[in-house]
């Protein structure tokens, strides 16, 4: 890693970001959003507030830093870079892991692998081996290789790729999702599981989560455990939040609403979009609340209240989570609160 000018250094882009008139704001209204009930105080548009935020500081100055070997403070800048980058530190902290990466390299090597006969790749055993994955990988790491935030295309790119969607979600035509609903249901643990997502995130405007039942985590566990399956989602472009089946209702016919009502369980449901920011935020809260000195203090000073309450993701997980991590470093530098 070679640090290109003083402007790129990850140290430095910390302080900018403290000291500019634009990013700074963002830092406070961040503070809002993971202190206790201090999003209440943004108002009904808190959402988007902190959805924006978020956005924001992964644009800042703090994207595209670089740090240099053997530079003053360099495991500093090392844990901003690496946070920043989220999905490579994703895909580097499943690699560590030896169940993670073991399973990981065999869904990968599955899903590339061409067929002597057809010269495709097998589509069934790809999806076999992703549930496999899926199924025995604890959520720490398949959440954050999925739900990593990105601010830039190829980081985008890089996390629509995760599930090998050449072979186990792309087709050269679109078919009914209702034909999909029905192949999926002719299965009884696709069944299971699509019945299991659409009660756990079934949304609902109310509710402080957008979901009816008041849990993310588990809206996000469900919405994991269709991948592999006849309705797997993935995203369809480089945003945050649009995901789909590969299906369609345009040729749904009399039966539109019904498939519409499917479909949109996944690219309009408020419940699973604002579960990916949530659990963006509980990240990190939990940065936050356990990181030694000064971010403790912080925590302390703020009297932050949100509890982990029994989102096991984040009560196992011993790794720095996202943005949080780079401004509590940035902060035990700069002494700056936000």
């Amino acid at each position: 890693m070679v640090l290109l000018s003083a402007g790129r250094d990850c140290l430095i882009a910390g302080d900018t970001c403290s000291s500019d008139e634009t990013c700074s704001p963002r830092l406070r209204t961040l503070r809002q959003c993971v202190a206790g009930n201090g999003s209440m105080k943004l108002g009904p548009g808190a959402r988007s507030q902190c959805a924006n935020a978020i956005s924001a500081l992964l644009s800042s100055p703090l994207h595209g830093c670089q740090c240099r070997r053997g530079m003053k403070r360099e495991k500093n800048c090392l844990s901003i870079y690496w946070t920043v980058n989220r999905c490579l530190d994703a895909a580097k902290a499943c690699n560590v892991d030896d169940v993670c990466q073991k399973l990981r390299t065999e869904y990968v090597s599955t899903c590339i692998k061409p067929s002597t006969k057809s010269g495709l790749c097998n589509r069934s055993r790809c999806n076999k081996a992703l549930r496999r994955f899926f199924d025995r990988v604890p959520p720490e790491y398949t959440h954050e290789l999925l739900f990593c935030p990105c601010s830039d295309m190829a980081c985008s790119e890089r996390r629509r790729q995760t599930i090998v969607p050449s072979c186990s979600y792309e087709g050269e035509d679109k078919p009914s999702c209702l034909s999909q609903m029905r192949i999926c249901k002719a299965d009884y643990v696709c069944r299971s599981r699509l019945a299991q997502f659409q009660y756990d995130c079934q949304p609902e405007v109310q509710s402080a989560t957008g979901c009816k039942q008041g849990n993310y985590a588990t809206c996000l566990i469900a919405y994991t455990g269709l991948i592999g399956s006849p309705i797997t989602p993935n995203y369809v472009d480089n945003s945050t939040s649009n995901v789909s089946p590969w299906c369609s209702c345009s040729a749904s016919g009399n039966l539109k609403d019904q498939c519409t009502e499917f479909l949109e369980y996944f690219t309009n449901n408020v419940c699973l979009s604002e579960s990916k920011l949530l659990y963006f935020i509980r990240s990190l809260f939990y940065c936050m609340s356990h990181q030694p000195s000064v971010h403790r203090r912080w925590a302390e000073d703020q009297t932050v209240s949100l509890p982990l309450s029994n989102d096991r993701t984040f009560q196992k997980s011993p790794r720095l989570s996202l943005v949080a991590c780079v401004l509590t470093l940035h902060l035990s530098r700069t002494r700056t609160y936000f």
